[in-house]
């Protein structure tokens, strides 16, 4: 890659990253039903014509940042030493982007929190955060790991298991009153993992 292709690549980053923060911005504002592709444009500062350039529609828009973040994390994946602990450099890798963005420790408000339910309710966005992405990271595990993508099915297992840490991490996420930082129930979920999914003590009560 040239030096002016890797500034338009930049380029083109920068504005689907605005486009993104304007629809979420927006979704908190007035509400994710009443956003629409004309508004994120002009709150990012560009034509419709470049939204629709970039993105088919306010979902996928949304959906952006989550799916940067992961991608950004199979990246720093597969950059962790050899010699780690696999689920160690994991937890380590999806938590990096969001402390990153100064997410560890922050929560949302209440009516915060009710815009993100709604979101995590579009099929849309549960579209764009499924097959690419886990197949990414089966490729990673498996380079890592020294297995086979296709024949073996530990990457697929570990994959698996990720997803299903984001996903139970989400759900506390969406239903905790008052609300909690998502980086601290992502931490919990990879640290019971690697402790092997101990049975938690029983509540006398």
């Amino acid at each position: 890659m040239t030096a002016s292709q890797g500034l338009r690549e930049r380029k083109k980053a920068e504005t689907r990253r605005a486009l993104s923060d304007a629809a979420l911005h927006l979704a908190f504002e007035r509400g994710l039903e009443n956003v629409t592709r004309d508004d994120i444009a002009e709150r990012a500062g560009v034509s419709l014509r470049t939204f629709n350039n970039y993105f088919a529609g306010k979902y996928e828009a949304l959906a952006y940042r989550q799916v940067e973040r992961m991608r950004r994390s199979i990246v720093a994946f597969r950059e962790r030493p050899a010699d780690e602990p696999l689920w160690t450099a994991i937890s380590a890798t999806v938590l990096e982007p969001l402390v990153a963005e100064g997410a560890d420790g922050v929560a949302p408000t209440r009516e915060q929190l009710a815009e993100i339910r709604k979101l995590s309710l579009a099929a849309e966005v549960r579209t764009a955060l499924s097959k690419e992405l886990t197949a990414e990271w089966i490729e990673a595990i498996a380079e890592r790991t020294g297995t086979d993508p296709v024949r073996d099915m530990y990457p697929r297992l570990v994959a698996a298991v990720i997803r299903a840490v984001a996903e139970a991490a989400t759900d506390a996420y969406l239903a905790a009153d008052p609300p909690v930082p998502a980086v601290s129930l992502l931490r919990r979920g990879f640290a019971d993992v690697a402790a092997g999914l101990p049975q938690p003590e029983r509540n006398p009560s």
